[in-house]
């Protein structure tokens, strides 16, 4: 994606007139800057503000710079734009030493490496060196602080429009700023935001900066706001400045509050009362999200994010493994460079941090391995897999591989598993495919690949996955189990969340359907049963009630299926049955 920076100039043109005769340097403009990426203009003023690009309040920019490209997708821009909203907040807006500017330098180091103009970063230094700079610091600070925040008329321009004036469509908004306060400052940007909520629901605090009871609730309504996060909109507008809001809901006094759901006006009220406030807006919080039945029973295991997933990290005698290795393999260049790393990284009287170790060349081996492998005797594939299998405990080769087009490499280990039938598949190259992809969630950047509707790696990883959860063999199925939690661990936690499941309808079905069967003919491993009833309860917990997973487990006898594994000697100790079982298969179904 293409990356502009916007220049505007906050005097019209003033600057360029009469800044040499009063300061004695000649000041081509007063800067005001912005990002532009992805069809979005980014800005600090009352805190950081998103609009189409050219449609704020400044106008028309003087000049576009074009600073580079960026391949960094849509969803790392708005993470890290929101997590710059704590240092540029509207309270911290400095004119001359922490403005917007500033801003868009971060942004520019961020997206592209490369910083906005000298002569935009440096102009307020420029300024405050002349004598007159330092005299005139505040009155100039007062005077643009409406300009460049947003919060004013502008001193430099004409008065308000009128609200009969034609107006641009709704200002589309983005979801960094969500679980903050949202500052708009005229209707179009407010319609945006209402637009934006239409699903579920928004507030609108109608304050004034002349208003001392309003601030009584500031903090009140700040925390509302981050406990909202993306399950409502916060907004605040100035009806100082914003003369075409107040015009239009009929806005005579601060602070008023109305209150909206889904897309229609709900309810309004005056007065600074936090007591009030609170009650008002967390019962609109539950109209819009009515908490889901799963929440009110006693599921301790379910009831929280889940922070580990499972990973195989058991070390073979690596000798012993080497030696089941072909020397075409284990002696091309690139794979003994590899092997090297892992006896580094694995050596029990190491005193070198593991992530000390260096990394070898990933690229050349990854090359030698998919040309390689496909050669080998069948008998040592699974000492390959095993060894990729360590290899990917560093996070820093997992992550490699997470971002290798196709996942070529990966796939070549699995491409012996990929068939519909595996029971001709080896058991022990099984058990180590299996403990590998479980191993691919040591980093953050795989568990988004394995549930991707259009990764073929998701597709070999479930059928290899189902197929061995029926097994016959106990340590494959405990194997299979361990899979089958860190997605459901995955899926789960972004629900958790209050977001979209990362994995489809369909594919949850399908493993929620291998996960029962399989735990209707578990009667053998505690181990085993232990990962079918947390995967099953990961997948099933806050599921929507009137949806398929939850109809799947009524069909199945999802409930009848636990309670019978507590007659079983070797598995009624599990601590499971009775959570799972008896409360979330008997009351949550």
């Amino acid at each position: 994606m293409d990356v502009e920076l916007y220049v505007y100039d906050l005097s019209k043109g003033l600057a360029r007139m009469y800044s040499a005769p009063l300061t004695g340097t000649q000041i081509d403009a007063i800067y005001h800057t912005a990002i532009v990426v992805g069809g979005m203009e980014y800005y600090f003023g009352q805190g950081i503000q998103t609009a189409l690009p050219g449609s704020t309040h400044h106008g028309q920019p003087i000049e576009k710079v074009h600073l580079g490209t960026t391949e960094l997708p849509t969803d790392v821009i708005e993470e890290y734009v929101s997590s710059l909203a704590e240092i540029y907040t509207p309270e911290s807006y400095d004119l001359f030493l922490h403005n917007c500017n500033n801003f868009s330098q971060d942004c520019a180091m961020f997206l592209v490496g490369k910083s906005i103009p000298d002569k935009i970063r440096n102009q307020p230094r420029t300024f405050l060196d002349t004598p007159f700079g330092q005299m005139m610091k505040p009155q100039i600070e007062a005077a643009l602080k409406g300009v460049t925040q947003g919060a004013e008329p502008s001193p430099f321009g004409g008065p308000s429009a009128p609200p009969s004036a034609p107006r641009a469509p709704p200002v589309p908004v983005a979801p960094s700023a969500l679980g903050k306060v949202r500052i708009v400052s005229n209707l179009n940007q407010l319609e945006g935001e209402l637009a934006a909520a239409s699903d579920s629901c928004a507030v609108i605090f109608f304050t004034s900066s002349t208003c001392p009871p309003c601030k009584v609730v500031y903090p009140t309504y700040d925390e509302l706001a981050a406990e909202a996060g993306e399950k409502a909109r916060l907004i605040k507008v100035d009806i100082g400045s914003a003369y075409d809001v107040s015009m239009k809901y009929g806005v005579r006094a601060t602070p008023t509050f109305m209150t909206f759901l889904k897309g229609q006006k709900l309810d309004e009220w005056s007065g600074a009362n936090p007591a009030q406030l609170q009650g008002n807006v967390r019962m609109l919080f539950q109209m819009a999200h009515p908490s889901h039945p799963h929440t009110q029973l006693r599921l301790p295991s379910l009831q929280r994010p889940i922070t580990n997933f499972v990973m195989y990290k058991k070390v073979p005698p690596l000798e012993k493994l080497l030696q089941k290795l072909p020397a075409e393999f284990k002696d091309t260049a690139s794979i003994a460079s590899v092997i090297d790393f892992i006896k580094a990284r694995h050596a029990s009287n190491n005193s070198t941090p593991a992530a000390d170790v260096r990394v070898p060349d990933l690229h050349a081996f990854a090359n030698s391995l998919q040309s390689i492998y496909p050669t080998l005797p069948t008998d040592s594939h699974f000492a390959v897999v095993d060894l990729v299998r360590l290899l990917l405990l560093d996070p820093r080769v997992s992550g490699y591989f997470a971002e290798e087009k196709d996942h070529a490499t990966i796939l070549t280990l699995l491409s012996p598993l990929s068939e519909d039938d595996l029971s001709s598949c080896p058991y022990n190259l099984r058990i180590v495919a299996l403990q590998l992809v479980c191993n691919l969630f040591s980093t953050p950047l795989y568990p988004d690949q394995l549930c991707s509707s259009t990764s073929p790696l998701k597709e070999t990883c479930l059928r290899l996955a189902t197929n061995s959860l029926l097994d016959s063999h106990s340590n494959l199925r405990v194997v299979a189990a361990s899979f089958a939690y860190n997605l459901a661990a995955f899926n789960h936690n972004s629900r958790f969340d209050g977001k979209p499941d990362r994995l489809s309808e369909e594919d949850q079905v399908e493993l929620l359907a291998s996960l029962l069967e399989a735990t209707s003919r578990e009667d053998q491993s505690p181990e085993a049963l232990h990962g079918l009833l947390f995967a099953l309860g990961l997948f099933v917990y806050e599921a929507p009630m009137d949806g398929t997973l939850i109809d799947l487990c009524r069909a199945m006898g999802a409930r009848e299926t636990v309670a019978a594994k507590g007659k079983i000697a070797a598995l009624q100790k599990e601590p499971l049955l009775k959570e799972i079982g008896d409360e979330l298969f008997g009351k949550g179904l």
